[in-house]
């Protein structure tokens, strides 16, 4: 019997996790049934956007023992999983000063559970994710990693022609896609940004736009004596400050119980800005254990599909309204665990309200500007100091012992709920507009920072003179023809105060949309009708139209039953979907996996027992020029 053909456009985290599944339920296919799977990325298998080969002052935001690519008591990962941290230990790297080495032998020390490790240790031990489980699969199961990308599929005969950019066809009866992140089409800012720096590339030769700071290594074409205005204060800004600090040769030392930095003298003066202009949180120490959560009393599935019955009575409508029927059970389970770090213990349920002290407390973690004017810049700037020192002292008392940093785990901790209220239209469309573009952004600053290093290094480089905040609330950048320079402005009572920067860098992550994305694939499914945007109302957050069982909506309103859609691309009906597994806890990305792989397996076994006998169509190559021999030669099978 000829093999199934199964294709996987992109081998990320999210594409290693559909792999580890089919390890995982591989005894549950039929006797005689095999696979034959092709993965279609450029890069190393397993790796996505953490790739083993970019600078190692990038560091992952989460603690190394937090991170992991095996589900409890799997297959591939065994009872207790290898989690980043233990793969890192049994590979022999350690920490000498502020690098990570495998050959260091009795040099540094060893890393330990609470290190943010760069985002290429990460990348290297999702590689070697990707060679256990595909070592482990049985015989009957092979793997072939092609390293080209896909650019269209064609529905064919019941599958799919896979055609790839080396112009390579291939086939497949099922195709999961796991693409991740994407990156937009120019907006008409970039185009007139863009055009700004080539009318006046005679004026200013350190004029320059970066529209995406991805990947980071173009970021070094930018001249020491150019001031660099970076949008944004998130995780993807701390990688353009660290490139353009610790990338260019700088360096920090602890003095007195101090970090200061020591300059290169290749570094550029930068300039941060965003619209709010406000820090993200730095993260508490972790007090939790490995897999400690806050345990939910008021914010919980039940309590919102109690809520949602109750809307639905009311109004014929399920849909609910996130400010009316969510935030209030927010802020009570923030409330609920400030008081219990303010205490020190665990605070009685039954009965428990908030006080009006600590409503106004949780209010000023979430919406710090609520309320505030500033007259002048220096006034903010005084605000902003405050703000990042006070939060700084509370992430070194801990996740447990800071009221504040136990209150804002709990946005990390009740995700599910967040996910009962949110996913598949489950709010109003203007509420959803409110919770994606206002909420989640500020759930993200004060949640989902940087580890507390980077604000501590935040002050030491501007003690340094190398960096400082421009503009304030409400800022924005203007493209001024008469300095040849980009104009950072926001307005003080009376008065409109400005800084300027010779290169933009527009530091965020594009939200995926079929929209708006450059990629050819996503274009073309679009055209096709195999895809759709998700919708909303008229509201469209972003991804594309799945049904419950990650089956692509396309555009007569039909699910294909035989392909699946996971990870970012489905960011809009589904929420929060780039989180990387905990250790010995049922992930999301696992459960979503994992639900496609037994659906695969169970349609693999219907189709021989409606035909048996029947040989699937094996994976063929269709080679329309003599070029593609070629570029099959450089294709990896693994095994």
């Amino acid at each position: 019997m000829q093999a199934t053909s199964i294709a996987i456009v992109g081998m990320g985290p999210r594409g290693l996790t559909i792999l580890e599944r089919v390890l995982e339920h591989a005894h549950r296919l039929p006797a005689g049934a095999r696979l034959q799977i092709e993965v279609f990325d450029e890069g190393e298998s397993g790796e996505g956007v953490h790739r083993s080969q970019q600078p190692d002052h990038l560091l992952i935001n989460t603690v190394a023992s937090q991170v992991t690519m095996f589900a409890p008591s799997s297959l591939a990962g065994g009872d207790d999983g290898v989690s980043l941290v233990q793969w890192a230990h049994a590979t022999g790297y350690r920490r000498v000063g502020e690098h990570f080495r495998r050959d260091a032998g009795d040099a540094g020390v060893p890393i330990t559970e609470a290190d943010h490790l760069p985002r290429s240790l990460l990348g290297e031990y999702l590689s070697w994710v990707y060679r256990r489980v595909v070592e482990k699969l049985p015989p009957t199961i092979r793997v072939v990693h092609r390293r080209s990308r896909v650019i269209d599929l064609i529905e064919r005969d019941a599958g799919f022609d896979v055609v790839l950019e080396s112009g390579d066809v291939r086939q497949a009866d099922y195709v999961f896609l796991t693409t991740g992140h994407g990156y937009r089409k120019p907006t008409d800012e970039d185009l007139a940004f863009s055009a700004f720096v080539g009318r006046h590339a005679g004026h200013n030769e350190n004029l320059a736009y970066f529209a995406s700071p991805y990947p980071v290594e173009n970021l070094a074409q930018i001249p020491s004596s150019a001031t660099v205005a970076v949008q944004g204060f998130g995780l993807t800004a701390h990688d353009v400050i660290s490139s353009l600090t610790l990338g260019r040769g700088g360096r920090y030392v602890e003095e007195n119980g101090k970090l200061r930095y020591l300059r290169s003298g290749d570094e550029p003066t930068i300039l941060l800005f965003s619209r709010h202009c406000l820090p993200f949180a730095a993260r508490g120490i972790n007090q939790k254990g490995l897999t400690g959560r806050h345990r939910p009393r008021f914010f919980t599935p039940d309590a919102v599909a109690a809520k949602r019955r109750a809307v639905l009575a009311a109004t014929g409508d399920p849909r609910i309204d996130f400010k009316a029927e969510v935030l209030p059970l927010v802020i009570r389970e923030m409330a609920y665990a400030y008081r219990s770090a303010q205490t020190g213990e665990e605070v009685p349920v039954d009965g428990f309200e908030p006080t009006a002290e600590e409503v106004r407390a949780i209010e000023s973690i979430l919406w710090p500007l609520k309320g505030r004017q500033f007259e002048s810049f220096a006034a903010f700037r005084e605000f902003f100091d405050a703000l990042l020192n006070a939060d700084l002292r509370e992430a070194f008392k801990g996740n447990l012992t800071s009221p504040v940093k136990a209150a804002t785990d709990v946005l990390r901790d009740t995700r599910e709920a967040l996910r009962t209220a949110v996913e598949y239209g489950g709010l109003t469309p203007a509420s959803h507009r409110y919770f994606v573009e206002d909420f989640n952004a500020t759930t993200n600053r004060v949640s989902f920072g940087p580890p507390k290093q980077r604000n501590v290094e935040y002050l030491a480089l501007r003690e340094a003179g190398l960096i400082d905040i421009a503009g304030g609330p409400g800022a924005q950048v203007v493209a001024d023809d008469a300095h040849a320079r980009f104009r950072i402005q926001a307005s003080y009572a009376e008065r409109v105060e400005h800084s300027y920067a010779d290169v933009l860098v527009v530091a965020r992550l594009d939200a995926y949309s079929p929209l708006t994305d450059r990629s050819p694939l996503s274009a073309n499914l679009l055209a096709r009708g195999l895809i759709r945007p998700y919708y909303n109302g008229d509201y469209h957050p972003g991804g594309i139209d799945i049904d419950a069982s990650l089956h692509p909506v396309g555009a007569t309103g039909t699910a294909r039953q035989n392909i699946w859609a996971v990870g970012f691309l489905v960011e809009g009906p589904h929420f929060y979907t780039h989180a990387l597994p905990r250790p010995q806890i049922a992930s999301r990305q696992t459960h979503d996996a994992q639900r496609c792989v037994l659906e695969l397996f169970a349609a693999i076994a219907a189709r021989l027992e409606t035909h048996p006998g029947h040989e699937t169509q094996a994976l063929h190559r269709r080679e329309p020029h003599a070029s593609v021999s070629l570029a099959a030669a450089a294709d990896s099978i693994v095994a």
